[in-house]
């Protein structure tokens, strides 16, 4: 979940260009053998779909849907299968409302599965992410109460290298093909045309949601369905997402990086002093746009560094010895080190207030990974794949990538107009009037910090109608796994979609 960074054909005609004569959810019909044999890599062919009649209670009602584990292919430019696209979805059973929106979401990564947002936005959750959660505590699956299956069918979609999802091709081509910014739009782009297809909801009110990189692909895959696939989404909402690369700006020069971090650092602070308020975090906001930023261009002014010293660890409750050594700038792996040291325990750079023991206190550097990573894989890992095998009964003889780091080591992230997506979310609210974006975010979160959308949405022409809007929730980067920050973004969002 980590971030990193001419139509004018007709949608159908571009499918059969891009798929090679073909959709590319058509069937492969070169030989009897699977395409995963012909490719050269012994894996065995995947099942058929399935799916399974369920029942959960969301908003006090009795939902019954149907759950469904499908595939679908990716073809190369003469038609051959290269990959399979493994999703998940749920839809209302009874009779089809064509008003009734479908919302297709991603997860990031690069390398992450869309498990989280499955548990997060699904009839059914499993607890993860929250201070105190244990990987070895029983992952059995109950009805979630902000799920929003009871306004919008759902569907999953992990990219290639993660969950089940898998290319047929050798490494160097995998990369090519599939494992960098523009190409991970290109394949995705169209894989969300072709499920549209298959299941006949081209016509249906569309939604696009991405968590954090999801969130950095969300503009540019609404753009890229829009003027190429013919395919315009209502509404987008981009969870826990950064629009653009810090690494744009010198750590050294830039106050940018800086100003992104402090509010994230001082949001935990208030919260656990319990004085966590959008007044106390406008206050924050206003000093780190005002006095923060101007003091921190000056450079080695001995009154501007005693200026930033007191008042950043007022704000912080860090050692002023640690801040004037930062001159201000505080970097987020050190501080989530310094900010428990003194109770020999670590912070998440995914939220600043969860934290777990630090086996190596007296080590100049962090020696384990994020204590959230680490603590998500097992319940969400097992709780989905038992959630497939058994209950779906979708069995593949594979291995399940929640959290790929391999995909993440070998991403491309581009460079210039690749490493933000700013351009396009200008791009597509212009060409769209009744495009409405939602950009959520959880105060503590350090990986994708609030301020730097409030920043990027302060910034665009379309906030001044309220098309664009941010909304905070305490919590990190998955604030949706605290029961009340989870509600009221359920409720955010049912706004957004319009409903009562």
């Amino acid at each position: 979940m980590k971030k990193v960074f001419g139509a004018g054909v007709a949608a159908v005609m571009m499918s059969l260009v891009l798929a090679g004569g073909a959709p590319a959810w058509a069937q492969d019909k070169s030989g009897d053998k699977p395409a995963a044999e012909k490719s050269g890599l012994d894996l065995p062919a995947f099942p058929a779909d399935r799916s399974v009649k369920q029942t959960a209670v969301i908003a006090g009602k009795t939902i019954a849907y149907t759950a469904t584990v499908g595939v679908l292919p990716v073809r190369d430019e003469k038609g051959k299968k290269v990959a399979e696209v493994v999703y998940t979805s749920y839809v209302l059973d009874g009779p089809r409302d064509p008003n009734r929106p479908i919302t297709v979401a991603f997860n990031g990564g690069p390398g992450a599965a869309s498990v989280y947002l499955n548990f997060a936005l699904g009839p059914k959750r499993v607890q993860f992410g929250a201070e105190g959660d244990s990987p070895s505590a029983f992952t059995k699956l109950e009805d979630n109460p902000a799920s929003w299956l009871d306004f919008t069918d759902l569907v999953f979609i992990d990219p290639v290298g993660t969950g089940f999802s898998r290319s047929l091709v050798g490494e160097e081509e995998t990369k090519k093909r599939f494992y960098g910014v523009k190409q991970d739009i290109d394949y995705l782009s169209r894989i969300v045309f072709d499920y549209l297809v298959k299941t006949e909801r081209l016509t249906s009110p569309k939604y696009l949601v991405g968590e954090s990189y999801g969130g950095f692909r969300g503009p540019r895959l609404a753009y890229t369905l829009q003027t190429d696939l013919g395919v315009a989404v209502k509404g987008v909402v981009l969870v826990s997402p950064l629009l653009t690369s810090a690494g744009r700006a010198s750590q050294e020069i830039s106050p940018l990086p800086a100003m992104w971090t402090l509010p994230s650092i001082a949001a935990a602070k208030l919260e656990r002093d319990g004085k966590l308020t959008p007044e106390t975090i406008k206050a924050v906001e206003d000093y780190t746009r005002g006095e923060y930023m101007v003091d921190l261009m000056k450079g080695s002014d001995p009154a501007a560094l005693d200026r930033l010293t007191a008042k950043v660890s007022a704000m912080t409750g860090l050692d002023p010895d640690y801040v004037r050594r930062a001159g201000g700038r505080l970097e987020t792996q050190s501080f989530l080190r310094e900010v428990f040291r003194d109770k020999g325990r670590l912070g998440s750079r995914y939220d600043s207030n969860v934290t777990s023991l630090d086996p190596f206190p007296n080590a100049p550097t962090q020696e384990v990974n994020d204590p959230i990573l680490d603590a998500i894989i097992a319940p969400t890992t097992s709780a989905i794949v038992d959630f497939t095998t058994r209950i779906v009964g979708w069995k593949p003889e594979a291995r399940y990538e929640a959290l790929s780091g391999d995909v993440n080591r070998m991403w491309d992230r581009g460079r210039g107009p690749d490493t933000e997506s700013v351009t396009d979310l200008r791009k597509v609210v212009s060409v769209d009037p009744k495009l409405k974006v939602l950009i959520v975010h959880g105060y503590n979160d350090l990986s994708c910090p609030f301020f730097a959308s409030r920043l990027v949405v302060d910034a665009m022409p379309a906030t001044a109608n309220g098309r664009v809007t941010l909304s905070n929730y305490p919590g990190g980067h998955m604030f949706y796994s605290r029961p009340d920050s989870g509600a009221a973004f359920r409720k955010d969002v049912m706004a957004l979609y319009g409903v009562k």
